[in-house]
């Protein structure tokens, strides 16, 4: 699957999760609820999934975790905040730098419509 098609189906879950759960919980609650609707749709994934920095000649072993690692294709970035703040772009358009990933998603649960939670992140430029 392409990082797109794998896009169209996290947003699709998370409208599906946001649905029955509503706003306002952890957002490891939302965590768990997508990785076994990943496990259902036999999609392979990574969650909580650690990525080495490399920095000068130095590995730093794990330089940030990744919420959902889709298909080593995919990075998934889970939040449920009153708002969002801009250094919480900044942060995936990091781990895309850093783990060379191209495409990520930062989700906010904590919003009346989850449409107004995605933010599509590809190469350091925003995309809604």
């Amino acid at each position: 699957m392409t990082e797109n098609e794998l896009a169209t189906i996290a947003v699709d879950l998370c409208y599906k999760i946001h649905c029955a759960l509503g706003p306002g919980l952890l957002e490891s609650v939302y965590e768990a609820a997508f990785a076994y609707e990943l496990d259902q749709l036999d999609i392979p994934y990574k969650r909580q999934h650690g990525l080495e920095v490399f920095y000068e000649d130095v590995i730093i072993d794990i330089g940030f975790r990744v919420d959902i690692l889709m298909d080593d294709k995919l990075i998934i970035e889970f939040k449920s905040v009153e708002h969002l703040e801009k250094v919480h772009h900044k942060i995936i358009l990091t781990y895309l730098k850093l783990s060379h990933i191209r495409l990520g998603l930062l989700i906010n649960f904590n919003v009346p419509l989850i449409k107004d939670g995605i933010f599509r992140k590809i190469n350091g430029y925003l995309e809604e």
